[in-house]
Parts: C-alpha cells; sequence; structure tokens
C-alpha cells in the first residue's frame, strides 16, 4: 500500500492532520519504516485501528486473524503461486462467493485477477498485512511448489525458436506479456527479496537455462527452467526496465522501479550479449533492508566515534576503500545522512544513484554525454556546496579536482578500490597526484569487508585444529579458554550455515608521522607497519575479535583478510 494514498485516506477519515503529512512521510522515508510502524510509534494509531480505518474507508470488512486456522478445502482454492503472487490468502466460502484477504486492499485489480484465474466471485477483506504473510507461509510453504506449479504451466506453451531470419519481434514481445511469463518473473522477483538477495542472475547457456540470487555475498542458484524460457522471461525483463527488446547485440543499461512483497524495490537492470542469447543481472535496491544510521553499522567504537567527529569537519577528504561489495557506499550513505542538515548544503556524484536520500542532491554519472566525475565535480564547486561525496575516484583528474576541493574547504567523502587502508596512499600517488597535496588535505582512510554472520538458529561450538589455527597466526596457547563456532546448517539459513553480513574495519588515521611518511612516498607496507605501531587495527585483527565474540568463522575471516 502506497503512503501517500494511505494518509490521504487517515486524513479523509479524521484521523491524522493535514499538518502532519510531511512529517509523516519523511520518517517513512528517512528510517524505511513502514507506514503502520511510524503511526503507532507517533500514538496516531493502533495496529487493529489502522486497518479498521482503511476497511471503513472502501466499505469492507475488517477480520482479525489472530488464531484462525483455513479449513484445508478451503486453502485449496487458491493455488500457491496465485496467493504467493498477489499476496492473498482464503479464510472462508459463502454462497460460491470467495472470500479473500488482501495483503493490499488498495490494489484494485487483485480481487479482478483473482476471478479470472479462479472463476469464482470473490468478496474482498482487510486484515493485519503481518497476519496474511504468515498464513500464505505457513500454509502454502515454500515458493518452491508455485515454482513447479508455474514451470508446469509454462512447460508446452513457450517455444520460440530462431531461424535465419531472426525472433519475429511481435510474438516475442506478446510472448513477454503472456500472463504466465510475467507470473512467472513475478514469483522469481518475490522469492528473491524473500531471501535478501542482493543480484539475480539470468545466464543463458547452450543447453539450459540458470537462475541464481546472490545472498550475503555468495550465489545460490534455484530450479533452473526449461531453456526454452530463456528468451521470454529475459525479454520480460527487458520489457520492465523500458529496454529496447529488439536490441539483443549491445549491452544495454534499465531500471525497475516495482512494488515486491509489500515493499517498494529499485532494481538495476544491466544486459549483456553472450554466445548464447543475452546474460542479465539485476541488482537489488531495498531502502528496507539497508539501514542508514550510521549507529546500526555495528562498527567498533573507537571506529564510530572518530566517524562521528571526521564528519563534522570543514574541509578535508575522507576516503573509505575496499573491494566491489564491501559496504564502501553504504557506509559513506551513513555518514551523509547524519549531517544531512538543513544548515548543510550535501552534493553527490554516483554512478548509479543507489539510494535516494531526502534533503541531498545526487547526480548520476553518464559518461555517454560526457557527464564524468571531474566534470560533475568541477559543477559542484559552483553550487556552494558545505560536503561533497564522489562515488568512486578513479582517475587523477577526479583525484586532483577532489583534492582542490578539500583545500578550498569543502569536505570530500570518496572510495577507492585497494586492498586495505594505507594502500589508499600509494593508489593516489600511483595516478600522479603529488605527496604533499595528499599529506595536507587527506583526514582518514577507512577499510573495510563484509563478512557473514552465523546462524543464530544452528549456531554450534567446536574445537578448530591446530592446523586452522596456524592460517591464522594463532597457537593453542593463545587462544585459552575461547569457544568457537559455525553453523550447522538450517531452513532459516538455507542450510548455509550463515545468517545476516556485519563489516569489519581498519583506520587508518592521518596523523603527523603518516603525513611525514606520506611526503617521502613511503611504500604501503612502511606506512601499515607506522600506523599499526601507532595503534591501528588491521582487518585480521579485527577479523579475530568477530570469532572470539561468536558471531563469524574462521573461514570467513581467512577468505576475506
Amino acid at each position: 500500500m502506497n503512503p501517500k494514498q494511505v494518509l490521504e485516506i487517515f486524513v479523509d477519515q479524521g484521523v491524522v492532520e493535514k499538518s502532519q503529512v510531511e512529517d509523516i512521510l519523511q520518517e517513512v522515508n528517512s528510517t524505511g519504516k513502514s507506514l503502520l510502524e511510524v503511526l503507532v510509534d507517533y500514538q496516531i494509531t493502533s495496529e487493529g485501528q489502522f486497518y479498521q480505518t482503511i476497511a471503513a474507508y472502501l466499505g469492507l470488512e475488517y477480520v482479525d486473524l489472530t488464531g484462525f486456522e483455513p479449513p484445508p478445502e478451503i486453502v485449496r482454492l487458491i493455488p500457491a503461486g496465485l496467493a504467493l503472487l498477489n499476496r492473498v490468502f482464503p479464510i472462508g466460502i459463502d454462497a460460491g462467493t470467495l472470500q479473500v484477504v488482501l495483503a493490499d486492499p488498495l490494489a484494485q485489480d487483485t480481487p479482478e485477477t483473482l476471478r479470472f484465474a479462479l472463476g469464482k466471485e470473490i468478496q474482498p477483506i482487510v486484515a493485519s498485512v503481518h497476519q496474511i504473510d504468515e498464513l500464505i507461509k505457513k500454509y502454502y510453504g515454500t515458493d518452491i511448489g508455485s515454482m513447479d506449479e508455474i514451470l508446469k504451466q509454462l512447460g508446452g506453451e513457450v517455444e520460440l525458436v530462431e531461424g535465419g531470419g531472426g525472433i519475429d519481434l511481435k510474438s516475442l514481445e506478446a510472448e513477454a506479456n503472456a500472463t504466465p511469463i510475467i507470473r512467472y518473473v513475478d514469483l522469481i522477483l518475490y522469492q528473491a527479496i524473500q531471501d535478501r538477495a542482493s543480484d539475480i542472475h539470468f545466464e543463458p547457456f547452450e543447453t539450459e537455462f540458470k537462475i541464481r540470487y546472490r545472498v550475503d555475498g555468495s550465489l545460490y542458484e534455484m530450479s533452473p527452467p526449461p531453456r526454452h524460457l530463456a528468451l521470454p522471461v529475459i525479454s520480460r525483463v527487458k520489457v520492465m526496465s523500458n529496454l529496447n527488446i529488439a536490441e539483443r547485440r549491445l549491452p544495454q543499461d534499465g531500471r525497475i522501479q516495482k512494488n515486491i512483497a509489500g515493499r517498494q524495490v529499485d532494481l538495476r537492470v544491466s544486459t549483456l550479449p553472450t554466445q548464447f542469447g543475452e546474460s542479465v543481472v539485476l541488482r537489488v535496491l531495498d531502502r528496507t533492508t539497508v539501514n542508514l544510521d550510521i549507529e546500526s553499522l555495528g562498527m567498533p567504537d573507537y571506529i564510530y566515534n572518530y566517524l562521528l567527529k571526521t564528519i563534522e569537519k570543514p574541509n578535508g577528504i575522507f576516503i573509505v576503500t575496499g573491494p566491489t561489495g564491501s559496504g564502501k557506499t553504504t557506509t559513506l550513505y551513513a555518514c551523509l545522512n547524519k549531517i544531512n542538515t538543513i544548515d548543510s548544503k550535501v552534493l553527490t556524484a554516483e554512478d548509479p544513484v543507489e539510494y535516494d536520500i531526502e534533503g541531498i542532491i545526487q547526480v548520476p554519472m553518464n559518461d555517454g554525454i560526457g557527464l564524468t566525475f571531474a566534470r560533475t565535480l568541477r559543477a559542484f564547486l559552483r553550487q556552494d556546496p558545505d560536503r561533497i561525496m564522489v562515488g568512486e575516484t578513479r582517475d587523477v583528474e577526479t583525484a586532483q579536482i577532489a583534492i582542490q576541493a578539500s583545500l578550498t574547504g569543502h569536505l570530500v567523502f570518496t572510495t577507492l578500490h585497494t586492498n586495505d587502508a594505507p594502500g589508499a596512499v600509494t593508489r593516489l600517488i600511483d595516478m600522479g597526484v603529488e605527496p604533499f597535496m595528499i599529506s595536507s588535505s587527506l583526514e582518514g582512510v577507512l577499510g573495510q569487508r563484509l563478512i557473514r554472520k552465523i546462524c543464530p538458529n544452528c549456531k554450534t561450538p567446536y574445537e578448530p585444529t591446530e592446523n586452522t589455527l596456524a592460517q591464522l597466526g594463532l597457537s593453542i596457547h593463545e587462544i585459552g579458554d575461547k569457544t568457537f563456532y559455525y553453523g550447522s546448517g538450517c531452513d532459516t539459513c538455507n542450510h548455509t550455515g550463515y545468517k545476516g553480513r556485519k563489516g569489519i574495519y581498519e583506520l587508518l588515521d592521518i596523523t603527523d608521522p603518516i603525513r611525514e611518511l606520506i611526503n617521502k612516498r613511503a611504500p604501503s607496507v612502511v606506512l601499515k607497519q607506522k600506523a599499526i605501531e601507532l595503534g591501528m587495527t588491521t582487518l585480521r585483527q579485527d577479523g579475530l575479535r568477530c570469532i572470539f565474540d561468536g558471531e563469524t568463522t574462521i573461514e570467513e575471516i581467512l577468505k576475506y583478510t
């Protein structure tokens, strides 16, 4: 349900004052909480009253499903795939009319879809979204059954064979918009969001078509659809992202904004022509799973306090470094969110803009028309900014303008791809930036990685072998009575032993001894040694802390540090 639409209902029903609407919407956007959570926090309504108000406005009945046990014959009236896709649940039948609770009672086309699919009259009823989702999960189980059910339905329906003259565009478009294909693609997206996937990969090969999700940094394959579905499924994704479905020889980029599983999700789409068709990757940007509060990043206290102090500085450069997918952008967004106040002008140059933050001016890069980081950064300096974020420093021109900006009284945040914090300094020198400019403008470098956390449901203690400890540079005597854990695998974590991720960090504070070494063009190793002497905790040491706290495994730390 769209928060703005719902608030209009609440104003209409006299529950919310018009003057409160903007504040409530801002709270929903900035916190990622649902409208219901915000209204309950503000003590405007309770959960029951929330749904009763919507029901009263729509002229529908409201039911409380606490402890509701549906008869099995009623559950069987709606197939699992249909219930999952539309987030509906049958609760009864009266004189041939099926009574159905809808997770989104404002979606007027849902009853029509059900009427068409089931051949029955539908009576919509309002209930708590949480209760509906629980019932769907309990009685329709995992999505695998419904996936197979839709695949069976698709079995003989789609057969597009590419002849010498290529594929007929009209039939391809018709196939991409066929109801079974639409349902199947929506269900793939739904399952990916439910599994908290960060990327969805559609990969056509000579004899098979693979679909994989990346969850907590690792790829998992789902049950593969028949090879002949590759073209219509990929065409469907291209139609959703407004890409040219006739162009299959060049890479394309697009975007899908969709309400999936009750959440507004942004999907970045990238296509790549391969030998056996187009490979498509969707990057999932879900505001509800990413908390942009700096407090929620789980940093050690000394780094958290350092960041709070650094982001309030009037000028200088702060760099976050690490490989792709190490959470650099999330850290920078959290910093910007903290300083996003009415008395501060914040500008960002990003490729692409990942999350829209209210109150910050965000510019997406476009190399095709010459809108590069360097060019945008030059324009920023004429926009009277206080803080600037540059998505990535890729070349000497961008680095020099960023340094120039910091020296002229702006605080600049940026990211670099290096293996550790001290490596950022030598990378800038290698790019061609003068050492004295780096030493005079750089405030600090934060190196980070994302490691998987042990699933709390199947966390099991064990004793590591001497050989494993030796890989970490530890001996049996050093660890004393510390307990080590691993995840034995359960349904909660898809039998991986891991659930969720957290950051490990190393912070290079640019103090005077470090500045002297930078001016002397000291190599990365020397900088690192000096920083450790001055008290820097390395990524490996921070990883060991996570192992000893029982948050992660030895294997994870060995993999990332």
